[in-house]
């Protein structure tokens, strides 16, 4: 099966001259228990080509065994230096879309038309739609078969209003993840801070954070094999 892969392309850390991007191990996990089960990935973002890692996430404090790998693996940064423009996607040639997070999403991935359409194409049709982190803002403006809000009295997670505050950033980023959520109509769960947590409501698959992709790959697989 094809399992559609959306990156961010967005970079700047709002005002601060610090950087963004994806972060790794939101993609590095998901991507090789992708790879494992045997499923076909494309990778694809708003502007295509090389996307941005957030560099924090490459630091030795948050890399992981499968963010190392990733790193070291050149056929899998071959990929990410060509991520196809999602203009150039067909979602009907997909039967799974996931969304890694990093702050990125947060200022490219929200109000992105072709974004917004693959979500609702796939989702409509009953296939698996995973987020993860920063991640979920993607399913903000995306609506339902029966046109209201996609997270609209759904269960869902994403970063925690604590845990934006825990890595400073509450001034920073445009709005907060779980407020929007909540704005939305979505209701909002979440586990305790930087632990593993996920929601699942159908097709609609949510994770809390980093520690949750794994997690959420997992589900993504488990409704693919149903």
């Amino acid at each position: 099966m094809k399992i559609l892969i959306v990156l961010t392309s967005h970079s700047k850390l709002g005002s601060t001259d610090r950087t963004t991007g994806v972060w790794l191990e939101e993609l590095a996990s998901p991507y090789y228990l992708f790879q494992q089960a045997g499923h076909q990935m494309t990778l694809a973002s708003p502007l295509g080509g090389l996307v941005p890692i957030d560099p924090a996430s490459e630091t030795v404090d948050f890399q992981t065994v499968a963010s190392r790998r990733f790193a070291d693996d050149s056929e899998a940064q071959r990929i990410l230096a060509s991520t196809i423009s999602l203009q150039q996607i067909n979602a009907d040639e997909f039967d799974a879309l996931f969304f890694p997070g990093g702050h990125g999403p947060l200022w490219d991935l929200v109000d992105n038309n072709a974004s917004i359409q693959i979500i609702e194409s796939l989702y409509r049709a009953g296939k698996p739609v995973a987020s993860v982190c920063h991640g979920v803002v993607a399913l903000l403006n995306a609506n339902d078969s029966d046109n209201k809000s996609l997270v609209k009295e759904k269960r869902v997670t994403g970063f925690s209003n604590s845990e934006e505050a825990a890595v400073g950033l509450t001034e920073v980023v445009p709005f907060l993840v779980e407020d929007e959520l909540k704005a939305k109509g979505g209701i909002f769960y979440q586990g305790d801070d930087w632990n593993s947590y996920v929601e699942v409501e159908d097709n609609l698959i949510t994770g809390q954070n980093p520690a949750s992709s794994e997690a959420v790959a997992l589900e993504l697989l488990k409704q693919l094999n149903l």
